[in-house]
């Protein structure tokens, strides 16, 4: 017959185990997604227009390369878009603006969507683990209330991996929602910050082109 306390017991300790490491993995994740958005975006508006104005000194001297080269030393989105606008500036300005645009969604906000996906995966599945740890923890008490004389600590016992499970499953998943929202805040500032400078960009590049280019 099988001994419902420990089988108890066992699952119970299973679940910390896997609500630890989804703790861990979840942080992980959070902290690898937030030091991403920060490689990509300039501090504030006022850095990256004195990183433009840099780019298009080089471009009104007809200096593409250096200008090229400036963005390319440069890992944050707008010096690679701006490079990238620099290499194939031979299409027409419509053109190039789509091409840019399409390759910051694919490039960029595909890969933060990505890294994101398993931030919200931990989201949904801490608490999901916590309450299978509650449904335990309550089978393992009805079965020991179906006995005539239920011993009063193996209950609490039961009882208390069935209410720590789900606090501990809400704990992991309520600061990871909190986080998520302060990350989407900072892509929607690097998305509104790239808008801008490529605007700018892209009109200083079509202005020290030949026309028809």
């Amino acid at each position: 017959m099988i001994d419902i306390t420990a089988l108890t017991n066992v699952i119970g300790n299973i679940i910390y185990v896997v609500l630890a490491l989804i703790a861990l993995w979840g942080l992980f994740c959070v902290t690898m997604v937030w030091r991403r958005v920060g490689t990509l975006r300039f501090r504030d508006e006022e850095a990256q227009s004195e990183f433009l104005s840099q780019v298009e000194q080089r471009l009104s001297q007809g200096d593409f390369d250096g200008a090229a080269r400036l963005c390319e030393e440069d890992p944050r989105a707008m010096p690679q878009l701006a490079r990238l606008a620099i290499l194939n500036r031979a299409m027409g300005p419509a053109q190039l603006r789509h091409f840019v645009a399409e390759r910051f969604q694919r490039d960029v906000l595909s890969d933060l969507e990505y890294r994101l996906s398993w931030v919200q995966t931990v989201i949904k599945a801490a608490p999901m683990v916590g309450l299978l740890g509650t449904v335990m923890g309550m089978m393992g008490a009805f079965g020991k209330l179906a006995t005539q004389q239920p011993d009063p600590k193996l209950l609490a016992d039961d009882i208390s991996i069935a209410l720590v499970t789900t606090a501990l499953g809400l704990a992991i998943a309520i600061p990871l929602v909190l986080s998520l929202a302060s990350i989407n805040v900072r892509i929607r500032k690097l998305e509104d910050l790239v808008a801008l400078g490529l605007t700018r960009f892209l009109d200083s590049l079509r202005a020290v082109l030949p026309q028809g280019r």
